[in-house]
């Protein structure tokens, strides 16, 4: 099916893909083999900043997909990103210009991922969570529903905040559960455990598990919850 479909110039499309209806290509996207483009879909989007956005103005490279990616019903994806194959983008999701999404990661419905965002291999990042800018999620990271990241200690004002604005960096297989709020340019350590309802104020070291309002160390995350263990 490709009812309504709006097809901007110089599009790549692989063999086998699936394209809903009423989705928008715009100009340059690359779209590989056996990706499924689901209703209603914009593609490749062209940020617009406001006057006073920290973000880059620089020209984007077109849109990736790589192949056997999928990007389901109301998604927007822009310009500048690439999706890594076999990843998924979840209904409604927005992933901004100049991130990356690695291969077999998971974009959960409704989740917003802001520019200049890596994300790795396998990582999973449930519905409604909010990953700013800046940030860095490393292979395998567990993200929980409604998360929220943060990366202006300033909350706009004053220039100092240009220096400073950072997102999370979030090492390979850590786990953040449910409604966990992260202050900007926290480090999460590698196989970190970070509680449902925390609110991470400072680093958390690797393999532990942290809880509370601030997130305290409660304990080490056991071998057997570690990935070489599963």
């Amino acid at each position: 099916m490709r009812d309504n479909l709006v097809l901007g110039e110089g599009v790549v499309i692989g063999e086998d893909v699936e394209i809903g209806a009423n989705v928008v290509i715009r100009d340059g996207t690359v779209i590989g083999d056996g990706c499924v483009i689901q209703d209603n879909v914009v593609l490749g989007k062209q940020p617009r900043l406001s006057a006073r956005s920290t973000a880059k103005r620089d020209p984007l490279p077109p849109l990736v997909l790589g192949a056997g990616a999928a990007v389901c019903s109301g998604a927007v994806v822009y310009a500048g990103t690439t999706i890594g194959e076999k990843a998924i983008i979840g209904d409604l999701a927005s992933v901004r210009e100049r991130c990356v999404v690695g291969d077999g990661a998971v974009i959960g419905r409704g989740v917003c991922v802001e520019n200049d965002t890596l994300i790795g291999a396998r990582c999973k990042v449930q519905s409604n969570s909010y990953i700013t800018a800046y940030s860095e999620l490393e292979d395998d990271v567990f993200i929980a529903p409604c998360v929220t990241t943060t990366n202006d200690n300033f909350m706009g004002r004053t220039e100092e905040r240009h220096e400073q604005i950072k997102g999370a960096i979030i090492r390979r297989g850590a786990r953040v559960g449910g409604g966990v709020v992260i202050l900007p340019g926290i480090e999460i350590g590698e196989e970190a455990f970070v509680a449902a309802g925390a609110l991470v104020t400072k680093d958390v070291p690797a393999k532990k598990l942290v809880a509370g309002l601030p997130a305290k160390v409660w304990r080490d995350v056991p071998d057997v919850e570690l990935l070489e263990a599963q």
